[in-house]
């Protein structure tokens, strides 16, 4: 007992040495994990309370887009911004300004009010996690205020890193996080890193958690969407080195982690991601906090150096340079090996037995003490549309904005998302509708413009596609590009801005409008008889 209370001690004294290291916390009454039988009590009190607040801007921006519109009966809407390092954060930023109300004057500006949840993953993950972390102010605020100058002379240029004060801090952070009894992995130097450039507040925002969000005030008043984060878990103890195309889909939101699918099926309290779990409670009484660590969080979304142990060219969001650096930061700690390629999370469902999961022979994930977790992306599903397919979401169109770099010329050509549609039918999600072949994307255009799916299925949500597209910038940026002048990072988000009110189409703003109520049985304005037959793909 004795031994016990020191080294809680110990490890708190650490923990509040780093602003990074976890801490040990009194364990909560009740589980920290639950089955997955549908969203937890907060996500549904949030959902709920979101909504209505929703439903008022969303009525707001149809009445003043055009009068024809029914608003009795509105629909749950969610956007998902793609990966794509940089590239698709900018594009994705500025998405997210021509939606924005208080930060633009185009069609589309007011609608992001409307909206009721929002998810990223690896480049998405950075611009969702920099826009609630820091308590979601304007996209035109973090450009001014954080990014621009961040992008410009960016830690992840080796030369400016070396050179950098943040460099020895980001040490002293592995350093104090290993001591406390953590292993450390490049995803932590990797995330950190990020962190100064995507977070506001001392040492790069480290004492920003995800789980800190929800006391943030617009959090708290319901004034923005419910924010998700999306990872792949790598069967490593199969010898697997990338996730397979069936690979478990973990998401990280304010109040829980976990997965919907059937070889976990189950959530844990953000909170206290860290603490040795076993049978779906605490290993001791002693719980932990601050794992959830925001730029751990969204460094584990984008992490692809699990990439290095096939022999591979080096990942495409990082330079050889730099990898080394890591692995030297890294080296402070312990000897990098293989294991160190992966974000490292101890199983919180280790020997947890959930009562919707579907029963494996053998290698289940459960077994596992711990999860080895990377790029939401790297199972060619760039887009994180899965958590919008749940039907205790209950959510009806998918604003999905997709900026990945399907081509030799870095633009999506619909290979993402059709491996979406192809794989909701192994996970057993029957809302996502037909996504056609890359060959007709291309073919048809589809990759170059808006395109409504799913049109006239009740049975399926409504999916509202806008790529990426050179409205006013060549945005076809490489994703291994890590710094931006400040020109350039204005330049992308204007071009986002263009992609979000497609270049400026007069008629876009009703036409987009006409994709979010056509299934509500509400009135419809004239005009939408011509805005399904230019964007609703009706192919089977």
């Amino acid at each position: 007992m004795v031994s016990s209370l020191f080294s809680s001690l110990l490890l708190f004294t650490v923990g509040v040495l780093s602003g990074y290291a976890p801490v040990p916390a009194i364990c909560p009454n009740g589980s920290l994990v639950r089955p997955a039988s549908g969203l937890s009590d907060k996500e549904e009190t949030y959902r709920v309370a979101r909504k209505a607040v929703a439903d008022v801007n969303l009525k707001a921006w149809l009445t003043k887009t055009n009068p024809g519109f029914g608003t009795d009966d509105l629909p749950t809407v969610a956007l998902t911004s793609s990966g794509g390092g940089f590239r698709a954060l900018l594009l994705g930023a500025g998405v997210i300004q021509g939606l924005d109300g208080r930060d633009s004057d185009v069609s589309t500006s007011g609608l992001f009010q409307g909206l009721t949840y929002q998810a990223g993953l690896s480049g998405g993950a950075w611009l969702l996690s920099s826009f609630a972390g820091n308590n979601y102010p304007t996209i035109s605020d973090l450009r001014d205020n954080l990014w621009g100058q961040a992008f410009q002379d960016s830690l992840l240029d080796p030369e400016v890193l070396l050179a950098a004060e943040a460099y020895i801090k980001v040490v002293d952070d592995i350093l104090l996080k290993d001591a406390a009894g953590f292993h450390t992995t490049l995803t932590d130097p990797w995330g950190r890193l990020l962190s100064y450039e995507l977070l506001e507040g001392k040492d790069g925002g480290v004492h920003t958690t995800l789980s800190s969000i929800t006391k943030l005030s617009n959090f708290t008043s319901h004034a923005a969407p419910f924010p998700v984060i999306t990872s792949l878990g790598v069967k490593t103890w199969l010898g697997e080195c990338l996730p397979g195309p069936n690979a478990t889909t973990y998401e990280f939101s304010p109040y829980e982690f976990g997965s919907w699918d059937s070889d976990v099926s189950a959530f844990m309290k953000t909170k206290y991601l860290g603490t040795s779990m076993k049978h779906g409670k605490p290993v001791t009484t002693v719980c932990t906090e601050k794992y959830d660590n925001l730029g751990y969080i969204l460094g584990t979304s984008s992490t692809l150096f699990n990439e290095l142990c096939l022999s591979l060219p080096p990942p495409a969001n990082s330079s050889t340079s730099l990898d080394n650096i890591l692995e030297e930061i890294i080296n402070h700690a312990h000897e990098v090996t293989t294991s160190d390629e992966y974000a490292t999370y101890r199983n919180p469902f280790y020997e947890y037995v959930s009562s919707t999961a579907t029963p494996n022979v053998a290698n289940n994930v459960t077994a596992q003490k711990s999860l080895s977790l990377v790029d939401g992306g790297e199972a060619l599903q760039n887009n994180p549309i899965f958590p919008f397919l749940q039907p205790a979401r209950n959510i009806s169109v998918i604003i999905v904005n997709d900026n990945s770099a399907d081509t030799s010329n870095n633009f999506p050509n619909g290979s993402e998302i059709l491996t979406t549609y192809v794989q909701s039918f192994n996970h057993n999600l029957t809302r996502m509708p037909f996504i056609p072949s890359v060959e007709t994307f291309v073919s048809e255009g589809l990759n170059q413009r808006a395109t409504f799916f799913g049109c006239n299925d009740t049975s399926k949500v409504t999916i509202v596609y806008i790529p990426n597209f050179n409205f006013t910038f060549a945005s076809n940026v490489p994703t291994a590009q890590l710094a931006y002048p400040k020109n350039e990072t204005a330049a992308m988000i204007a071009n986002g801005v263009e992609m979000a009110s497609q270049g400026g189409n007069e008629c876009w703003g009703t036409c987009l409008g006409c994709a979010l109520m056509m299934k509500t049985g509400q009135a419809l304005p004239d005009e939408c008889t011509s805005c399904f037959e230019n964007y609703c793909y009706y192919g089977s």
